[in-house]
Formats: C-alpha cells, structure tokens, sequence
C-alpha cells in the first residue's frame, strides 16, 4: 500500500504543475470534480489509517495522552484540524455505510461526518417511546433509514443543511415517534449546553482582546435579542456586521454600568478606572493607563474624559499622591436630562441611538478648559463619539442661533460643509 500511495502522491503532483490552458471548459469541470473526489476518497483513507492507529495504541506508545496529540506531531497539524481528523475516524468507523459512501463519491467528508453524527444522536432506546416492549431491531431499522434517506439527501444539501436537517429527521423515518423523541433530545443537548457554556477574554494582543465562548440557545437568544437593536445599520455606517455586534455588546455593558444596579465591586460601584497625565501648561492629556495595566492613546483618554467620574489627584515627580480632590460626574442628572430633552438621543446627523445609549461630549474638551454646562455638550453614541475625537475624521460640532447642535462634516463628504443636524429625533 505505501508503494502505491507513493506513486498516486507522484502522479498527482505532476497533474497538479502540468498546464491547465489547453482544456476545454467541459474539461476543466470534469477534472475539478475527479480531483475533488480524489481529495474526499484520500481523506476516507486518512480517517481508516488514524483509527487502525488508535487501535493499535500507537499514540500512547510514543508518549501521547490523545489521538489528536500524536496527529499534532506527526503531520505538524493544528489542534482544531487535528481534532477533527480523530473524531472522524472515530464517526465513520462506527458507520460503515456512511464511510462506503464517501468511499464512492456520494459524500464529501464534512457531509460524511455531519451524517454520521445525527445518526450517533438518535437515541438507542428510540423504539421504547413509542412501545416499552418494542424490540431493539426497531430502532435499528430506524436508524438505518435515517442514514439512507440522509445519504440520499447529500446528493442536493450541503453539510450545513444536512445537520439541519438532521435535527428533525425523524419526522422524516418516524414521524409518530418525533416529537416524544425530540423532546428528550433536546432536553439532553440543554444539559450538555449548561455544563459547557462558558467565556473567556485573553490577555491584550497588538491592542486587541480575543473573546472566545460558547452559550446555551436560550442564553445565545437572549444576547442576540439585546444586541440586535444596536446593530442597525445608520446611514453613513460603514461598519462590517462584526463591527457592529462588537459595539453593540459594550454598548450593553456601558448601560449596565450606567444604572448602578450592578451589584459593588470592592465597597464600590462597578468602574472602569483609567489614569491619565495632565500637562497644565500645554493644556493637554497624555497616555492612558487602565486599572488592568493596558495603555490607552490621548485621544482615547479625551473621549474618556467626556462623560466619566473624574477624580483630580496632585502627584511629585516620584509619582507620590500629594492631594486628592473629590470626584465628580461632568454631566449630572439634571443636566443630563436636559440633554436627553433637547437631543433627544445621539444628535450626530440621523443617528437612531436613544438617550440611554449615549454619552454627554463636551463640545470644546475639559482638558481644554471646556465647561460643564447645556452650551458645551451634546449627546453622541458611543460610534459617533469616536468618529468625533478622530482626528482624521473631521467633523465639526457647533451650537446653532436657536441653541441646537450643528455637525459640520468633512470636505470630503461634503465640500461646502454645510451645517447638518439629525432629522431623525423631534427636538424642541
């Protein structure tokens, strides 16, 4: 077998560097179908090889805890496609048929394994919700319909579709057994789900924070019903729809902050803590640092200075507290509300975001000696509020005669820069 394997492994690299010009175009179809199926019938092969491997205990002996660890180090494979590879060695073994049909270019390996792992989901006591004395051929013959009506269905469905439909097959090979069947089944998946839901944010990489986590249904529900109203599209948005959840989600969390209903941390409301330097004679800010030790630019620690509790502290140049003054919130709830009444949400042109959704920018910056008072401040998403502390960007805010906040945008949106405000809150 390693002899022919070698000379199919040379001959399909000579096919691969010979020139693809002279084919006809029905020509080139057929081959990228035999070379795909070419590609399906050696990763059946692989699989039968990891399992006889597994079999036979080769990955322990040489000094491995798992299948996927010996694959690691001997074909030099990530984990996740070394995951993969174990566990559908394991899948098709057990599903002779399934494996038969990749084999004859019925299935491609990711059909394979989604087939073969709603056949594993269908409960080996299927008959006995129907019948308690039933015999365990019938769900035997069950499942062997659900693989053949599957098998067949690969010919038109996709991986991703088959699973799908995989979910409710019975309802296709036993219909009056589905609903009992699928309650059970889902009651089991809601477990597993509990047990191995879970989050986790990593350490900062080149300024980004990787979030990996997996949730129930019901929980994934109840993200995506809080984080779809924020995720509408405004006009102007050039934002990818992962953009757009990202900011929807600490956008959520920034409200949650916001209603100090969250229960204290170390005697004192949930905070995000930033230090910023200060140079009284440039007026102008300097790096930031939060409490966890990560830097944040200037023009983020201005943005930060908008609308957040701001504590003064007098330090020597050894970085010692001489002085500490009292905290204070620049936009209190008095004033505050007077924002919401007359913005009425983000006031950046035909912004949708309410009130609760928005932070209290100072029009001319603290840093820069701007006061805290109705005629300095507008109300801006937390979207638009970046944009506006961009430098690049290049919008203007001005207070029009009649008190409300003109946006002067860029030249390059428009090159007369006539003032725009947001038509889409009624303001008075």
């Amino acid at each position: 077998m390693l002899a022919d394997l070698q000379d199919l492994s040379g001959e399909t690299a000579k096919l691969a560097a010979a020139p693809l010009w002279p084919l006809a175009d029905s020509e080139l179809t057929d081959c990228l179908h035999a070379a795909y199926h070419l590609e399906q019938a050696a990763a059946a092969l692989q699989a039968r090889l990891v399992h006889e491997a597994a079999a036979r205990g080769l990955p322990g002996a040489q000094g491995h805890r798992s299948t996927a660890s010996w694959l690691r180090s001997r074909l030099r494979l990530d984990s996740p496609p070394a995951r993969e590879l174990a566990d559908r060695a394991t899948l098709l073994h057990h599903h002779p048929a399934v494996e038969q049909a990749l084999l004859d270019g019925h299935l491609n390996t990711r059909q394979a394994t989604a087939i073969a792992t709603t056949l594993d989901a269908i409960p080996d006591e299927l008959a006995a919700l129907d019948q308690p004395d039933a015999d365990a051929n019938d769900s035997t013959q069950i499942v062997e319909q659900a693989q053949n009506t599957l098998i067949g269905m690969a010919a038109r469905l996709s991986a991703f579709q088959l699973r799908r439909v995989g979910d409710r097959i019975l309802a296709y090979v036993a219909p009056h057994l589905a609903e009992r069947a699928d309650e059970a089944a889902l009651a089991r998946q809601e477990a597993r789900a509990q047990a191995r839901r879970g989050f986790t944010l990593s350490a900062p990489v080149d300024g980004l924070v990787y979030l990996r986590g997996v949730l129930g249904v019901e929980d994934a529900a109840t993200v995506q019903a809080a984080l779809h109203p924020l995720c509408t599209p405004t006009p102007g948005d050039k934002r990818s729809p992962a953009q757009q959840r990202a900011d929807a989600l600490v956008d959520v969390c920034r409200l949650a902050l916001r209603t100090g209903q969250l229960p204290d941390d170390g005697g004192q409301p949930p905070q995000v803590t930033v230090t910023v330097a200060y140079d009284p004679l440039a007026k102008a800010l300097s790096t930031a640092t939060t409490d966890t030790g990560q830097r944040l630019s200037a023009t983020t620690a201005r943005r930060l200075a908008c609308d957040a509790r701001i504590l003064p502290m007098t330090l020597d140049g050894a970085g010692q507290i001489l002085d500490a003054g009292r905290s204070r919130r620049l936009a209190t709830g008095p004033l505050r509300q007077a924002l919401a009444v007359r913005d009425r949400g983000c006031a950046h042109p035909d912004c949708d975001r309410p009130p609760r959704w928005t932070d209290a920018h100072h029009i001319t910056a603290w840093a820069d000696g701007g006061t805290t008072t109705l005629d300095n401040l507008v109300l801006l998403c937390r979207h638009h509020h970046r944009l506006i502390h961009h430098p690049a960007a290049g919008w203007k805010i001005r207070l029009g005669p009649d008190g409300l906040p003109d946006f002067i945008p860029p030249p390059d949106i428009d090159p007369q820069q006539h003032p725009r405000r947001n038509l889409y809150h009624p303001r008075v």
